[in-house]
């Protein structure tokens, strides 16, 4: 769901001091917040669902902060002041995905499931086998995403703060790893949603002053401001046209094609976005939360538009590309631009608490994902209490917690396109396939969700470390490496594309159908015909519910 963090070095603009002093602010005031919320986390479904009390805007408003990470207010925000046209291609994939959660995923999941994704695949299936095959991909999805966060936090914080060395990059990772364990253990589901509900309220509010600042100095007149962009680029009017990034060579246009599909096809099946649609009451509430998220995130995307041809016109593709961070510099350097140390402070803020939010939810569901899917049903057979999965969980979110930190340190300092990008092509991949099947293929049986899974899962990541992301990719101009080996002698890539989507996709697919009809199971009828009903209109859902 995000453009990648770079990781940057330390940098001198804006006030280390200010900085810090709104960032614990923020964290105490939030703190606080979990604190009230986990008052009433009394059961199992107060832990994972919240209870499911949150009515659909309010779940809505939580859906885009947990949706809207630091990556993409600063890399979309940089991508569009570098590529133009190109950049905010970005924005438009990652709205356009909710359309799809929208129409085929939000209203049936809710109906069919508990609190995982799991629970929907495994209905009418083998238990067992389906949920552990799903409980791995969640997993495997949420600690890629979560590598990418950690490992962002340290280079943006180290960029806004000032602080030198790796050593210090580190510590900033450890500490946020600390907060996000806390939110999670003490506040549950209700603490973290109401974190991601403040955390986006902050970032809208943000990016709509800066917005209005930016259009304010070309008195509201936003062809002034393309034109001043334009003037400003090295590429001029290539910066309003498509293709300055991926119309460069058939390969490029390939590549655009791929990442569309995984970001597009992706979200309806990232397990931290599916789990959400059970904290509300009802499908109904399920389905107006996706309409508030999409109206929210579209309202956010517009933004960027702005922001990034502002940074663009105020402060200059050459800056920006010199800076620490490169294209993730922008947005902090256009604040500074606009509202000195105060405003970059502000934004640091806000960028700092949309890792807190985002870390935090996939936090959940994969602790989640482990104690009711892994060892509630496959290692407990389902003999165990609400209560004692939830002790398991708030285990398991120790185990992630610092797995998160070990892994965000080693990850330091490297390009983590790639972990996003497998997030997301595993997702698409393995994640939705499956779910599309369950819910609408009579058929479909565990040996199609077992071959749709783990050949989405083995593909995806194949395929990605034989790209260009991992070895091989070169700056044509520096001959510096562009991938996450950063020896540019070493290149073992065979795949072209950095993003599998176009081929992985497909293929899970084609394994889910290929797996099922080679299979000689028999189709429960009686089941599948539980489930269209239960999917289509909600009859039944509450009794699952309260099971």
């Amino acid at each position: 769901m995000s453009t990648p963090l770079l990781i940057p070095q330390a940098t001198d603009i804006g006030n280390p001091t200010v900085n810090i002093a709104i960032f614990a602010l923020f964290v105490v005031a939030t703190l606080a917040i979990v604190i009230r919320a986990s008052r009433n986390n009394r059961t199992a479904a107060d832990y994972y669902a919240g209870g499911r009390s949150f009515t659909g805007p309010q779940n809505g408003v939580a859906i885009a902060g947990d949706y809207l990470s630091a990556a993409s207010f600063l890399g979309i925000a940089g991508a569009i002041a570098l590529n133009g046209y190109d950049g905010f291609l970005y924005s438009i994939g990652f709205l356009v995905a909710w359309l799809v959660a929208l129409l085929l995923v939000a209203e049936l999941l809710r109906n069919t499931g508990r609190f995982t994704m799991a629970d929907v695949l495994s209905f009418r299936l083998k238990q067992r086998p389906v949920r552990m095959a799903a409980a791995i991909s969640t997993l495997v999805v949420s600690f890629f995403y979560l590598l990418a966060q950690m490992a962002g936090a340290g280079g943006l914080v180290a960029l806004l703060l000032g602080i030198d060395g790796r050593a210090g990059q580190n510590l900033v990772i450890a500490v946020v790893g600390l907060i996000m364990i806390t939110y999670v253990l003490v506040g549950g589901m209700k603490g973290t949603t109401w974190v991601q509900i403040v955390k986006a309220v902050l970032l809208v509010i943000g990016a709509g002053l800066m917005t209005l600042w930016v259009l304010a100095k070309y008195s509201f007149n936003l062809s002034g401001l393309l034109g001043a962009a334009v003037e400003k680029s090295p590429v001029g009017e290539r910066l309003l046209e498509p293709g300055l990034q991926y119309g460069v060579s058939g390969i490029s246009k390939l590549d655009f094609i791929s990442l569309g599909l995984a970001l597009v096809l992706g979200t309806a099946g990232l397990p931290h976005v599916l789990m959400r649609f059970y904290t509300v009451p009802n499908s109904k509430e399920a389905r107006r939360s996706v309409s508030w998220a999409i109206w929210i995130i579209g309202i956010f995307y517009l933004f960027t538009l702005v922001l990034g041809y502002g940074a663009a016109a105020l402060v200059g593709p050459d800056v920006i590309r010199a800076a620490p961070g490169r294209a993730n510099s922008a947005a902090p350097l256009l604040a500074f631009e606009l509202g000195g140390e105060i405003l970059l402070g502000v934004i640091s803020a806000v960028a700092f608490a949309t890792i807190l939010a985002v870390v935090a939810g996939l936090t959940i569901t994969a602790s989640a994902s482990f104690a009711h899917d892994i060892y509630g049903q496959v290692i407990k057979k389902g003999q165990i209490s609400g209560d004692g999965e939830v002790r398991v969980a708030r285990i398991t979110v120790l185990v992630i917690g610092v797995v998160a930190i070990i892994g965000g340190i080693f990850a330091n300092g490297q390009n983590v396109a790639f972990l996003v990008a497998l997030a997301f092509a595993v997702a698409a991949s393995a994640n939705l396939p499956t779910i599309l099947y369950s819910l609408f293929w009579r058929r479909f049986n565990t040996r199609g969700a077992l071959w749709s899974i783990y050949g989405g899962l083995g593909s995806s990541i194949l395929l990605i470390a034989f790209s260009p992301v991992v070895s091989g990719k070169v700056d044509a101009k520096t001959g510096a490496s562009l991938s996450m080996i950063t020896d540019p002698s070493i290149d073992f890539h065979w795949f072209p594309l950095d993003n599998p989507g176009l081929v992985s996709i497909p293929l899970a697919f084609l394994l889910g159908w290929l797996g099922t009809v080679t299979s000689k199971e028999g189709t429960d009828v009686d089941k599948f015909a539980e489930m269209e009903v239960r999917s289509l209109t909600g009859a039944g859902a509450e009794k699952a519910v309260k099971h």
